[in-house]
């Protein structure tokens, strides 16, 4: 591909990231959501008070690699944790996640919206208008976490050791201690602000402005991301994919591999055209064979990158089908992403994403970069690609000016 191309291409697909993306509106409407959930459970009357009860975004929400689902009047999945700093002594797991789930009882607006206690979360479904459902995980966090977190997160290195002081300890109610061990030592751990911070340093990949502006994410009140970087936007896009290709199917590849391989794979490219080829080129060279030490037998592993002893991909094993899935997809994508850059025009690039992406978000996509076309033709900036027939602000030959009602 010529740099002209590239150029045009990327156009194309941070449209279709755009397209994919959730709106600033619904942000700050689930934002205001969490932040009056939380401020309810730190209220002075709550027997959580004592321990500084905090809401803060995990998961897609927090990476910024959160996509609409495929039917846009399906729920959002927000995942969130609830940080404690400390405890009662007498509190187990089981203790403690009721005492979230019991101050969200009281009052009367979230005791209709809570569901059933979930394996490690309570769920708050919002109003069918909302469109959107909050998972909170009740956690336990050291109490200079915000100290630890701060320091990890304005670093221009990642440290893998300051990934691990952010590892927290959570609630599992399928673990054998659920109901008696008081010692939170003992207890799950998670490391999901670990992943985060070695996530966006992928994403940053040693550009300091850039990491600082990623970790405004990781703030209780984090700002909307408008300006997403490469490899966010990569990850969109592939997740995209996935959907479309597996839509309702469970044994499609998860997101957490979908993460961790792109990030890997990334290579710092600032264009996302390019950054795509590499990463799906490549993403298969981080999936290990292993030896099962229990069976003998050899597995795949795909490593979670702040602890290297869980394998993202553990459930191939007892699932072979998600193994099957993950490379059809992969060949899949790679096969859809290499048709789409071979052609040219945009009725017939638009008409080969459709397939692959979706209709209504590449009609979204296309929609507003003939709104931006239509603004550039008329200020005397748009040009033509010769040989792409694709308009932009670049370009050799020059658009004349169209005001859309003829001659007369």
């Amino acid at each position: 591909m010529t740099q002209e191309q590239i150029t045009h291409f990327d156009g194309i697909f941070n449209a279709l990231c755009t397209s994919l993306d959730i709106t600033e509106s619904q942000f700050d409407t689930v934002v205001r959501s969490y932040r009056a959930v939380g401020d309810w459970l730190a209220k002075s009357d709550s027997s959580l008070a004592p321990y500084k009860p905090i809401i803060r975004p995990q998961g897609s929400f927090l990476l910024g690699t959160m996509v609409r689902p495929i039917n846009e009047n399906d729920d959002l999945d927000i995942d969130l944790v609830c940080e404690l700093t400390g405890k009662h002594p007498s509190w187990d797991q089981h203790a403690l996640k009721h005492k979230v789930g019991g101050r969200l009882k009281d009052n009367d607006t979230y005791k209709k919206m809570l569901e059933e206690e979930g394996r490690r979360c309570w769920t708050l479904r919002y109003s069918d208008d909302a469109n959107y459902h909050m998972d909170v995980l009740p956690c336990l966090v050291a109490n200079d976490y915000k100290v630890v977190m701060e320091r990890a997160f304005s670093a221009s290195e990642y440290s893998a050791q300051e990934a691990d002081k952010l590892a927290i300890r959570i609630t599992d109610k399928e673990s054998d201690n659920y109901k008696y061990d008081t010692c939170p030592e003992n207890w799950m751990k998670s490391n999901p602000f670990g992943y985060a911070h070695w996530f966006m340093y992928r994403a940053s990949l040693g550009d300091t402005r850039r990491m600082s502006l990623l970790y405004e994410s990781v703030k209780p009140v984090p700002s909307y991301q408008k300006n997403k970087s490469v490899l966010q936007k990569a990850v969109q896009i592939l997740k995209r994919h996935r959907d479309i290709m597996f839509n309702g199917d469970e044994d499609k590849p998860i997101s957490i591999i979908i993460t961790t391989l792109a990030a890997q794979a990334y290579r710092g490219e600032a264009s996302i055209t390019e950054a795509l080829q590499t990463i799906i080129e490549n993403m298969k060279y981080f999936i290990r064979d292993e030896r099962d030490p229990q069976t003998g037998k050899m597995i795949k592993k795909i490593e979670n990158p702040v602890n290297p002893e869980e394998n993202f991909a553990d459930k191939w094993v007892e699932h072979p089908r998600r193994q099957t899935n993950f490379y059809n997809w992969l060949e899949a994508v790679r096969r859809d992403v290499s048709l789409i850059i071979q052609q040219k025009g945009l009725h017939v690039i638009a008409e080969s994403m459709n397939r692959p992406f979706g209709k209504q978000v590449v009609t979204r996509a296309f929609s507003s970069m003939a709104e931006a076309a239509k603004s550039q033709r008329e200020s005397g900036k748009m040009k033509m690609a010769t040989g792409s027939g694709i308009l932009g602000a670049t370009g050799n030959v020059a658009a004349k000016a169209h005001n859309f009602h003829g001659n007369n």
